[in-house]
């Protein structure tokens, strides 16, 4: 080799088959085996399998000898050539054992216990969900039941039923004849046997016009009421007409001689009649008056009145 020539200055000038050339043979150029492309000083770009180490330093073959790696005695390993968990921080070489001791093959995952977990944390969610929806049931079914079907008190307050009550009783009602409104009539105390107070019953009743008025209140529901009358004939029979809130009975109230007393006998004729009557809610008006053709030489001694129709 001349001074100044050092053979291809890059690795693109290298010529692979120099040697086969006289300009090439005159520069040095050789056959490769191994290195660059037989120059002197060429860049070497073969490099052999196993020669770069990791984290060394290759090894160079002197000039002019090829760069061969070095072989393994059989059963070693090769220093310039090892598989990658042979390296630091590489994966582990030998099969890892199980912590559970035992030679042969490692054991895996305790599955068994796995799974009997599992299995207890379900159970344990499913019966608190179980436990939480009976109570939300007795709540809800509480609030549905307080909503949708009213109670007793709900339906009917106290005081509603109470009133209810009042209205639906009625208790029978008496009054003495010389209490009522009394047009055209006296009182006295000559005949015996009346059971009005002090004795006192109506008298003058026979005459046309003559009437007494009740004026009845409290009545707690219109229907059918009974009039009951005690009245006095003397041995024979008589009657009236009967006005109910400005109404005239198609009936005549009749006041026969029921005791069978002699004619002309008043106390012996002491005796009862009733009348079935409609009267309204509230306040009605009750009138019992001699009219013409009625026959009305009677006393009046007691008025009552009781719920429905005699049968």
């Amino acid at each position: 080799m001349t001074p100044g020539n050092n053979g291809a200055s890059t690795p693109e000038d290298d010529d692979p088959f120099g040697y086969l050339y006289a300009d090439g043979q005159a520069n040095g150029a050789q056959p490769p085996s191994g290195g660059g492309y037989g120059y002197p000083n060429s860049v070497s770009r073969v490099r052999s399998v196993g020669e770069r180490q990791y984290g060394q330093q290759a090894p160079t073959a002197p000039y002019g000898q090829p760069n061969v790696p070095q072989q393994a005695a059989y059963g070693q390993p090769n220093a310039h050539y090892a598989a990658p968990e042979t390296f630091p921080g590489g994966p582990p070489t030998t099969p890892q054992q199980s912590g559970h001791g035992g030679g042969g093959r490692g054991r895996g995952p305790n599955t068994k216990g796995l799974l009997i977990g599992a299995i207890a944390v379900v159970a344990a969610v499913v019966i608190g969900i179980g436990v939480a929806m009976l109570g939300g049931n007795d709540d809800n079914k509480s609030d549905n039941t307080a909503s949708t079907a009213p109670s007793t008190s709900q339906s009917a307050s106290p005081s509603e039923s109470a009133t209810k009550q009042a209205d639906d009783t009625f208790e029978p009602q008496k009054i003495d004849a010389k209490a009522l409104l009394l047009s055209g009539t006296s009182t006295s105390t000559d005949v015996a046997g009346a059971q009005s107070e002090g004795g006192v019953y109506v008298t003058g009743f026979n005459q046309v016009g003559a009437s007494v008025t009740w004026n009845v209140s409290g009545i707690p529901k219109s229907g059918k009421y009974t009039l009951n009358v005690r009245y006095g004939v003397p041995g024979k029979d008589a009657n009236a007409t009967l006005t109910i809130n400005g109404e005239a009975q198609t009936r005549a109230l009749n006041m026969a001689n029921f005791s069978k007393a002699a004619e002309g006998d008043y106390e012996k004729g002491w005796t009862t009649t009733y009348a079935s009557i409609t009267l309204n809610k509230g306040t009605n008006v009750i009138k019992i008056s001699c009219e013409q053709g009625n026959q009305c030489d009677a006393n009046l001694d007691q008025l009552s009145l009781e719920k429905g129709w005699k049968s």
